[in-house]
């Protein structure tokens, strides 16, 4: 498959298959999962980025798993909208991952999904290292969630 439009996304996934949602970082990939009404995103885990072959096989055994049809990935714009390092680094990860895999892929503006989720961890008085347990996955949660309620 390839990139498609965020809103066209559940027309190229079959009834009651999951999304995942990916919030990519340099060392890590938050992982978060949909339902199958594609309604409501939890969080789902944290991997540790090794290297882009393994990153990717250990990507897709976890879709494969949990009956995903699509992927959602964060694309970290800058706050004026433009695209910067990290952006095209997104990007880059996503046209070496859409040979590999016949899911259909959407981004996500995530522009303001980290920052979000660490005021929120910060208002309950999360330990800084269960801040950083916790960050990516809950990242990935809040951005698929916003594509979910886009998508509907």
């Amino acid at each position: 498959m390839a990139v498609v439009a965020l809103t066209d996304l559940p027309e190229h996934m079959t009834h009651h298959q999951r999304a995942l949602g990916l919030d990519l970082g340099s060392k890590t990939i938050g992982l978060a999962l949909s339902d199958v009404e594609l309604t409501i995103a939890s969080p789902l885990e944290t991997i540790r980025r090794v290297k882009f072959s393994k990153d990717v096989a250990l990507l897709l055994q976890i879709a494969e798993r949990h009956g995903v049809g699509g992927l959602v990935v964060g694309l970290p714009l800058n706050m004026d909208g433009t695209e910067g390092p990290r952006a095209q680094s997104t990007r880059a990860f996503v046209r070496n991952l859409v040979p590999l895999t016949p899911l259909p892929i959407a981004f996500v503006d995530e522009r303001m999904s980290t920052l979000a989720v660490t005021r929120t961890l910060l208002a309950v008085d999360a330990s800084r290292a269960r801040r950083a347990e916790l960050v990516d996955k809950l990242a990935a949660a809040y951005l698929l969630q916003g594509a979910l309620d886009t998508m509907r």
